[in-house]
């Protein structure tokens, strides 16, 4: 359906484990992920900026001089891609990145019949929401089903809130989930199952910042700790 872009989970089994994280299983082969290719172009620009600025006393320019916020996660502030969504919530309220403007947004595409990566996700992001305390209310969950035809409004309700009852569950058409998985080079397609079928799709989480601005791609591996920490740090204003 859509071009893997991003870290790849089979419906029967993960394939997201440390060191593969980025791309498909062997069957498909491992193709580089854009935002890899990005990440490493920006980190040799930043390399040659520190090298003119030291052998040039007062240079100026090289505004990405300064040094990396060091996040757990990837860092992907500036990409052109993952700039949004336009779904519907379980009560086909209509729902975009502007509804959560002032909170940290994390991302993932999933569904409700997912065996095991898709509630470690939900369940690592509840942890988070935990262990932010009082902050815990500028932190959100968004949950974009990858299989509306099964993921009804009731079921996807009675989903997302059985992990917390504030974070929300979007689903819409098959060409608007597709689009908007596009938008995030997230991958996903049916695998027959014999009389029903089940779903290999993306890993990844994808953070936003109180401002709406993508800024983290989050491993599935990522521990609760290590993601509370990157959270942490946008609701500070890194």
């Amino acid at each position: 359906m859509l071009p893997s872009q991003v870290a790849l989970h089979r419906g029967s089994g993960c394939l997201a484990g440390p060191g593969r994280d980025v791309g498909f299983s062997h069957r498909w082969g491992r193709p580089r992920a854009p935002w890899k290719d990005w990440f490493m172009q920006r980190q040799r620009r930043l390399s040659l900026c520190w090298l003119a600025a030291t052998a040039a006393v007062g240079l100026t320019g090289c505004d990405s001089l300064r040094s990396p916020p060091g996040f757990n996660s990837t860092d992907v502030t500036g990409i052109d891609w993952g700039q949004g969504f336009s779904l519907r919530d379980p009560d086909g309220r209509t729902r975009t990145l502007r509804d959560f403007e002032g909170r940290v947004v994390l991302v993932f595409f999933g569904f409700t019949q997912c065996p095991d990566v898709c509630p470690t996700a939900l369940t690592r992001a509840a942890e988070v929401k935990r262990q932010l305390g009082a902050n815990g209310e500028r932190f959100l969950a968004v949950f974009v089903t990858v299989d509306p035809q099964r993921d009804s409004p009731e079921v996807l309700r009675a989903y997302i809130e059985a992990f917390d009852p504030a974070f929300v569950a979007l689903t819409g058409s098959d060409d608007e989930i597709a689009a908007t998985a596009q938008e995030f080079r997230v991958f996903y397609r049916q695998v027959p199952t014999g009389s029903s079928f089940t779903i290999d799709h993306t890993a990844s989480s994808f953070v936003f910042d109180p401002r709406g601005r993508l800024r983290l791609v989050v491993p599935h591996q990522l521990d609760t700790n290590a993601l509370a920490a990157d959270v942490r740090r946008l609701i500070a204003g890194a």
